[in-house]
């Protein structure tokens, strides 16, 4: 069994910080080609600008809610490494919501940001995966799509309503991408993360220093984990080690989802 990823192209959105980055990292440290995505250039730039177009690693930078600028990555991603065998969606956004205003817009932003990006990318990823499989029918896997959820998709916290809407139907997406893309070889599973720390929980602690003991004190390995830890259930999916799975949510979460119903913050 073989977790190698090394001479694959992936993509990774969300990269320009926190898990995003350190999975775009992660993989060019292991040998693959690594088209690092992100609307947030000047991060991008100060993150990756000594490596990129250099080797293994580039970056682009976009907003992929736009259908013209998931066209134009997947572009950028042909023309510097001929392929796509890998992509990550690990782009997010968390934000409360307001569950009796009806002005609230979180919902409608949180679904267009953390699902309907993910989709859109996916199918036209898919596109192409199909499209450079042809006269390579010998192959089981031809492509992996790797969705990052989290466990607010099975947590109830009234304020994170929008973010465990589209955490929820990012999942599903996952299963019934999984059932379309079987019969073309690409394989679709999710990993859904909880007490590791991201950029959106390093974020929200910074503004409640309380939430660090009361998230250490309802994980049961009693500590939050670094995006490194991370990412090696990531290559994993994204390998040919996990060749016979589609369709599956991870749970990587220090044990948090097995006690912790609701009091703690989701993430």
């Amino acid at each position: 069994m073989s977790f190698s990823i090394n001479g694959k192209t992936a993509i990774v959105t969300g990269a320009a910080n926190g898990i995003g980055l350190a999975i775009a990292r992660h993989f060019a440290d292991r040998g693959a080609n690594v088209m690092c995505a992100d609307m947030d250039e000047k991060r991008l730039t100060d993150e990756l600008g000594d490596v990129a177009e250099e080797g293994n690693i580039r970056y682009f930078a976009g907003d992929l809610r736009q259908r013209l600028t998931i066209a134009n990555l997947i572009s950028a991603t042909i023309d510097a490494f001929d392929q796509v065998d890998i992509l990550v969606n690990a782009s997010r956004q968390v934000m409360e919501t307001d569950a009796l205003d009806p002005e609230d817009k979180s919902v409608e932003t949180l679904l267009e940001q953390n699902l309907m990006t993910a989709l859109r990318l996916s199918q036209q990823v898919a596109r192409r995966m199909i499209k450079q499989a042809k006269g390579n029918e010998d192959a089981a896997c031809v492509g992996s799509i790797i969705n990052l959820s989290s466990i607010a998709a099975h947590q109830t916290r009234p304020e994170l309503l929008g973010y465990s809407i589209a955490s929820a139907g990012l999942e599903q997406m996952t299963r019934s991408m999984a059932l379309a893309l079987a019969p073309k070889r690409i394989r679709v599973n999710a990993v859904a993360f909880g007490s590791v720390m991201s950029a959106s929980l390093k974020a929200s602690i910074g503004d409640h220093p309380d939430w660090r003991d009361e998230i250490e004190g309802r994980t049961p390995l009693h500590r939050i984990a670094s995006p490194t830890e991370l990412v090696d259930a990531v290559q994993f999916l994204a390998s040919d080690g996990s060749g016979f799975m589609t369709g599956d949510v991870m749970t990587v979460d220090g044990g948090r989802s097995l006690l912790d119903p609701v009091e703690a913050p989701a993430h």
